[in-house]
């Protein structure tokens, strides 16, 4: 049900209907991004380019995805949230129309360049907006509900994007975003409020909060944790494909599984956040570094590999809402300002971890983006262990 709020009133009334709209905006543009992740072998075929370079469409849409969350606060300061949001959400149909109909290389990283545009720019605005639309006290709620898009998003865009690929090719797989993305700026357009810009603090300098050592720690935690992931998470496929020996029916069925790991594990973790927050954001990258090593080890494994990706989905998935539970309550009266910072360091972490994983796989062997995402995920948990003691004590 849609309901009305206006900035004078002290307790607005919840509008769920747009946390609704934002939680599919936010599954379908994270389902968009890492959608190459089990496309890289048909993409590189099909543009005759490197599994390589094909893994470079994710680091194109993290640099962009960064830019924007630095700086566009800055610019939309004047203008109505809700045409913020749906401007975002319509540039996210966009970028999948370029992507499906891309000629070549060059095209399709201007699609890739478009859909890091409304990363960028959704993501800084989601947690700002949710505290708009709802009671202080079902904030956490809200924010939960964003992340569960997230959740079902990863779990469901790498076995769908390699099972449709299989059948419809990877040109039909991106395509399907269209509509959802179609979908979900109908639904924003009928379901937001009208969000005018508030006056206080307009100032668009995110950096700023990296003054303040708690932010640094946590946000080098941040960088290292998701730098480790995504260089060995972004070329899974062609490490089952090639090392583990598994076909596309068991490939797809392998990262299925990680995915409802994942939401498990979103779930699992989100419920012991409330008392245990430094330790879980300690844990998680030392348990993944861990399992990293583990498929070096007994990569031509297949159902010893099987079993340590539901390990890793199953932190994997669950450590932004560690992350964002942190920011919650850390940056509770800059929520804007602390979303981009953190929207801008975990999709540089996303473009580094990616590129760096991807010049390793070309020139070092497979192992070799593995292995560098094992010492960084042992990196993230030291500075989450400093940020930990910065803090004085486990607890939220």
């Amino acid at each position: 049900m849609e309901t009305t709020y206006d900035d004078r009133l002290v307790k607005p009334r919840a509008a769920w209907g747009a946390v609704f709209s934002m939680t599919l905006c936010v599954a379908v543009l994270i389902a968009s991004e890492f959608m190459p992740v089990s496309l890289l072998t048909p993409i590189a075929d099909g543009l005759g380019i490197t599994e390589g370079r094909a893994g470079q469409a994710i680091s194109v849409s993290g640099i962009f995805a960064v830019l924007t969350s630095l700086f566009i606060a800055g610019l939309t300061r004047h203008i109505d949230r809700k045409l913020v949001l749906t401007s975002f959400s319509l540039l996210l149909a966009v970028s999948g129309l370029v992507v499906t109909f891309a000629p070549n290389y060059a095209v399709l990283m201007i699609g890739r360049v478009l859909l890091g545009i409304a990363i960028g720019g959704f993501w800084l605005m989601s947690t700002a907006i949710v505290m708009r639309l709802v009671p202080e006290d079902s904030v956490s709620e809200g924010l939960a509900m964003i992340n569960a898009g997230n959740a079902i998003a990863a779990t469901i865009s790498a076995p769908l994007g390699s099972l449709l690929g299989d059948y419809v090719g990877w040109r039909g797989a991106f395509f399907l975003v269209v509509p959802l993305a179609l979908f979900a700026l109908v639904w924003q357009s009928f379901s937001l409020p009208a969000l005018p810009p508030r006056g206080r603090k307009a100032s668009g300098n995110v950096l700023r909060l990296l003054l303040r050592r708690q932010v640094a720690l946590g946000m080098t935690s941040i960088l290292l944790l998701f730098m480790g992931q995504f260089a060995l998470f972004t070329y899974l496929r062609p490490f089952l494909e090639t090392v583990t020996g598994v076909g596309v029916s068991a490939l797809s069925a392998i990262l299925l599984v990680m995915g409802l790991a994942g939401v498990a594990g979103t779930w699992t973790i989100g419920r012991l956040l409330k008392t245990r927050l430094y330790s879980i954001v300690i844990i998680i990258p030392l348990a993944m570094a861990l399992l990293a090593v583990a498929l070096i080890v007994l990569g031509s494994m297949p159902v010893a590999v099987t079993a340590l990706l539901v390990g890793w989905g199953f932190f994997g998935t669950a450590a932004p809402v560690g992350w964002g539970t942190w920011l919650s309550r850390a940056l509770r009266d800059d929520a804007e300002a602390g979303g981009g910072l953190q929207v801008a360091v975990i999709q540089f972490a996303i473009t580094l971890g990616a590129a760096g994983g991807g010049l390793l796989l070309d020139t070092l062997g497979w192992r070799s983006p593995f292995a560098l995402g094992a010492v960084l995920l042992v990196g993230s948990a030291l500075a989450a262990a400093a940020a930990a003691h910065d803090h004085g004590k486990d607890a939220p």
